[in-house]
């Protein structure tokens, strides 16, 4: 832990405690009054908890893992289960494996030589992936899917940790569902479908986090956005600083970014956009980045197997 990270983050902590009330109103006075809009801010909530939830895998709002684990428990968004997403995601932070189709747990390029023996339509599905649209729409089904088939494929293996944490993510599901079903106003299924979207929009956050380039540095984008979407994302648009400084809490990313500007654009060699609605207009209906690796040789023998954990 960042020894100048204060014992209790009070923003941080104030932000979750406003999250789980927001979700309380949400669900059920201002579904009440209307649905639609309840729908669009839990939506929007989701979002903001599973960006919550990356904060504590990195040790906020306080220096006790427990703690802040204890306080994103409720499993709000329903499809992933915390302790694969810290898992994978703590093994994502080596920036000299970033977006490895076999050893960076969440990256979106294939190995050429698997992406070459698909069948045309699974190509073309994760072609429309790789648009921004498809992403927000499919991206949370494709990866869902192809998450749990290697955890299940793990598990069976005997990673029991694996089995742990998904019966921990069940748990945590119960509470949610008892809210909704039996407290709120809101209907199951509108739930579970903003729960889908709002995994979608995390998907926008995660489009370009990271680029195939040959030098590690410069992988890592970096957003100077300052609007909605980077306050659901806590600030992760400035994804260069978040990797170097993985220790430092969401409210001092834009702060260390302003410190050193140059310095963080020369280091990971201009991979940069002025907004996120710089990036909507790019790449809504257009794909970024193509499917196959592009700078791993289609006749590079794999290392191991390629077990795909969740894209979060």
């Amino acid at each position: 832990m960042n020894a100048s990270v204060p014992v209790v983050e009070w923003r941080t902590l104030s932000l979750i405690a406003l999250c789980y009330l927001g979700l309380g109103l949400s669900t059920t006075l201002i579904a009440d009054f209307s649905v639609g809009l309840a729908f669009v801010l839990t939506t929007l909530l989701i979002t903001l908890h599973s960006s919550l939830q990356h904060e504590a895998l990195h040790g906020h709002p306080t220096r006790h893992r427990w703690l802040n684990e204890l306080l994103i428990f409720p499993a709000v968004g329903l499809i992933v289960p915390y302790g694969r997403f810290r898992d994978t995601h703590l093994a994502h932070h080596h920036d000299e494996i970033l977006t490895d189709p076999y050893d960076d747990p969440e990256t979106n390029y294939l190995d050429p030589k698997v992406w070459v023996a698909l069948p045309y339509w699974l190509q073309l599905v994760l072609r429309v992936n790789n648009t921004l649209l498809g992403r927000i729409l499919l991206g949370p089904m494709i990866s869902t899917i192809s998450f749990i088939r290697s955890d299940i494929r793990a598990a069976i293996g005997g990673q029991y940790k694996i089995a742990l944490c998904w019966s921990l993510h069940l748990i945590g599901i119960v509470p949610v569902l008892w809210w909704v079903a039996t407290i709120g106003s809101m209907p199951l299924w509108v739930y579970v479908a903003a729960s889908y979207l709002g995994f979608g929009i995390l998907k926008i956050r995660t489009f370009l986090e990271h680029r195939a380039f040959e030098a590690a540095q410069g992988r890592s984008v970096v957003i100077e956005d300052r609007g909605l979407l980077a306050f659901l994302f806590l600030n992760n648009n400035f994804h260069a600083v978040h990797h170097a400084h993985p220790g430092a809490p969401w409210y001092r990313l834009p702060r260390l970014y302003e410190k050193d500007r140059d310095g963080y654009l020369d280091r990971n060699n201009g991979y940069f956009y002025p907004s996120y609605l710089t990036v909507l207009g790019r790449y809504f209906l257009h794909a970024k980045d193509p499917v196959p690796h592009p700078l791993r040789p289609l006749g590079q023998a794999a290392l191991k197997v390629n077990a795909r954990p969740l894209r979060q």
